[in-house]
């Protein structure tokens, strides 16, 4: 009985610091500064769309907004193929090399991109990469493909292997064989990685501050700094970008659902 009061009591818990937050952005979207600033916590006075038609009438965020799609899809989607078929060949390399691999792809999680900024910033300059939506694409790319590779490995390890042997017996080439039987059963696996992938490129800050100046090639996170000042920060707009910001996130939730509950729970259970 104590156990499960403390067990509700924590979730309780743990359910109020993300309710609140999430309740405060929600509301301060509605309201103005002075409201956000004297009462955090109550309702807005009046209901208005003011700040959503001050951000994309005034503030001008659908280029931005526009920019984070593009270099999002790119870099997720380059970003998958390059690393199934890393995954792939990787977890068909029962011998030394594939090994090593896997350990060069493991040993890239453990260097952070903020060590890299000056080399990054040095070659991306000297390629003609900066102020580019294709730098940014490229670096999200990189940074990303050693956690996903990581991930992918990791489920093509589960596949069963007759198939594959069943496959090369069959006459199929290697390329036959991870277009037509490893990707088709790596789905849940696949809409997993996605939406981590989605997720840390949608949100991604540093390497757009490095590389981008152009005000027309911004991404969101990045126009979102000019509601921030040194000495006053316009938290309702903040928040209202936030709103806007976090759309693609939860409608790629909601589409890649299935696949994503499903990538979670795939090799849970065996036999």
């Amino acid at each position: 009985m104590f156990y499960r009061l403390l067990r509700l009591f924590s979730l309780l818990f743990f359910a109020l610091l993300i309710l609140v937050p999430s309740l405060i952005v929600v509301f301060g979207s509605f309201k103005t500064d002075s409201e956000v600033y004297n009462k955090p916590l109550a309702l807005p006075e009046k209901w208005t769309l003011n700040n959503y038609r001050y951000l994309f009438e005034v503030s001008k965020v659908g280029k931005p907004f526009i920019n984070s799609v593009i270099v999002t899809s790119f870099s997720v989607l380059i970003t998958l193929f390059l690393a199934s078929m890393c995954a792939y060949a990787i977890s068909r390399m029962i011998t030394v090399t594939g090994r090593v691999l896997f350990a060069l792809f493991t040993v890239g999680l453990a260097i952070p991109g903020q060590v890299n900024i000056v080399p990054i910033f040095i070659i991306f300059n000297d390629l003609g990469l900066t102020n580019k939506l294709s730098g940014l694409v490229l670096i999200n790319v990189v940074t990303t493909l050693p956690i996903s590779v990581f991930i992918l490995t990791s489920f093509f390890r589960e596949l069963p292997r007759e198939m594959f042997e069943v496959s090369q017996i069959d006459g199929a080439t290697p390329w036959r064989t991870y277009r037509s039987i490893a990707l088709p059963l790596s789905r849940p696996a696949m809409g997993a990685t996605s939406i981590f992938l989605f997720v840390i490129t949608w949100n991604e800050l540093l390497f757009p501050l490095l590389l981008i100046t152009d005000t027309e090639k911004r991404t969101l996170p990045l126009s979102l700094l000019s509601f921030r000042g040194e000495f006053f920060s316009q938290y309702s707009m903040i928040f209202t970008a936030l709103m806007v910001a976090s759309v693609p996130m939860v409608a790629m939730y909601l589409l890649m659902q299935r696949s994503f509950i499903a990538g979670l729970t795939a090799g849970a259970v065996k036999g």
